[in-house]
């Protein structure tokens, strides 16, 4: 392994580092000061929908432990905290009247932020819709990107004096892929008609939230959170290679080309541009100038081309994973030369801001063994990818700064709490944290990077 120190020197002086976590895979505090329910709440308690389950209700209880939470990552030495706000709390029905409970909260969280030195990034969307707006076809219905653009203005008008970045909607792929698609997370849809008109909505939702936020402040820098996936074929073959290009524009292009060229791929629109909805304005509203983007990044998409005569677009089957890969907990491959890929073909293709890695990390289930979570598999994965995220930084790609995912063990999603991606291990029943050692690795990896950075601006 290469050491923190040795590592930190790749990272350019004013390099960020901070760390991530989601207000319904963290906060708790379900029911409580008149929070409404979202559609995460509800998805939770269907049968089979969530591993044994389990909820977001309690959580990693952070509603009421955030102080605590807070000088823990201080402790860390992260420069900043990248949360969400979770719309529910903000407006318990999605729009309407407003809970200043839910306001108070983010007001506290914030400032105990910046009483701690630490930047502040909040997304305004991590999936946990309000259960009310999904009645009305929640990111299917058009009503909803209206409904996200006064959410935005509320949180802006309270909170955009003390905010550094803030990022509309975090993964795209995952609210319309994963959610309308192939049904895995909520709503639970598995329609390619809900799917497609998702992609659409939630690509103007973020147009409008991006003006609702500057109606209210010019200044403030405005950005999305894109989990883009590294596409490579099964094999050379023509075949493989068209299927891939297909995939890439498919999970990707859906998102990237209408943000950042103002128009569809010529090829999606063929597949499937009238399910999509656009009306005139539109691709205007999602595609004005941003001030940054985020990329998540864990592993590659392997495909191969699908021959069935009745293959729907893309026309793709997955492919396994490179067989002498390492896997994680959660089965993912790990392959870091795939972000050094995806972050060079993105911007060879596209004309795009600043970037941020705005999540990284690995689920590896390291039990507490006398009081010491040993996750070195975590450490070398993180230390593989931060090597290129170095190398990026340091190269042509405008890569500002690093959010570690997550800062602890938390609810993930549809695996419950069985799949552990934190660097500080957290007990369910006690609500105990641990830190790992992987947390002290990334600490002395940042508490390296301040000290390279103080010698280099004496000299």
């Amino acid at each position: 392994m290469v050491s923190a120190r040795n590592l930190a020197t790749n990272f350019p002086n004013d390099f960020l580092f901070g760390v991530a976590t989601a207000a319904y895979q963290i906060e708790g505090g379900a029911q409580e000061d008149g929070r409404g329910p979202s559609i995460w709440d509800a998805f939770s308690k269907m049968p089979g929908r969530v591993y044994r389950g389990h909820s977001g209700d309690v959580a990693c209880d952070h509603y009421h432990l955030w102080e605590a939470d807070l000088d823990m990552i201080k402790a860390l030495g992260a420069d900043a905290y990248r949360f969400s706000i979770a719309w529910p709390r903000i407006l318990p029905l999605g729009r309407g009247q407003v809970n200043d409970k839910g306001i108070a909260f983010y007001d506290r969280l914030i400032d105990g932020m910046l009483e701690r030195g630490l930047k502040v990034f909040p997304t305004l969307y991590h999936w946990d819709l309000p259960l009310a707006l999904a009645g009305d076809g929640g990111w299917t219905a058009r009503s909803t990107t209206d409904a996200f653009a006064d959410y935005a203005e509320i949180v802006v008008k309270n909170f955009g004096d003390r905010i550094d970045a803030l990022a509309t909607i975090n993964e795209p792929w995952c609210v319309c892929h994963l959610s309308h698609l192939y049904g895995i997370h909520a709503p639970g849809e598995k329609s390619f008609d809900a799917f497609a008109a998702s992609v659409h909505m939630v690509n103007l939702a973020h147009g409008k939230a991006v003006e609702a936020a500057r109606s209210v402040r010019a200044d403030i820098p405005m950005g999305v959170v894109l989990n883009l996936h590294s596409v490579y074929p099964a094999t050379d073959n023509a075949e493989d290679t068209a299927a891939a290009e297909r995939a890439f524009k498919f999970h990707n292009g859906v998102f990237l080309d209408p943000v950042f060229k103002g128009s569809y791929d010529g090829e999606i629109l063929e597949a499937f541009g009238d399910k999509l909805k656009i009306e005139d304005g539109d691709l205007k509203t999602i595609s004005q100038p941003l001030d940054w983007w985020g990329l998540n990044y864990y592993t590659p998409m392997r495909v191969k081309h699908d021959p069935a005569p009745d293959a729907q677009y893309p026309m793709t089957l997955g492919a396994q994973p490179d067989a002498k890969a390492i896997r994680t907990d959660i089965g993912w491959e790990v392959q870091e030369n795939a972000l050094a890929d995806l972050m060079s073909t993105c911007y060879e293709l596209y004309s795009l801001p600043a970037c941020y890695i705005t999540e990284n990390g690995a689920c590896y289930n390291d039990e507490p063994v006398d009081g010491v979570v040993n996750d070195t598999s975590r450490i070398s994965y993180l230390e593989k990818h931060l090597s290129v995220v170095a190398n990026a930084a340091s190269g042509t790609i405008p890569l500002k700064g690093y959010f570690l995912w997550s800062l602890m063990d938390n609810f993930e999603w549809a695996e419950g709490y069985r799949m552990r991606f934190g660097i500080v291990h957290v007990d369910y029943d006690t609500q105990v944290r641990t830190l790992k050692n992987s947390a002290h690795w990334y600490t002395d990896l940042i508490g390296a990077h301040k000290e390279i950075r103080r010698g280099r601006n004496s000299e």
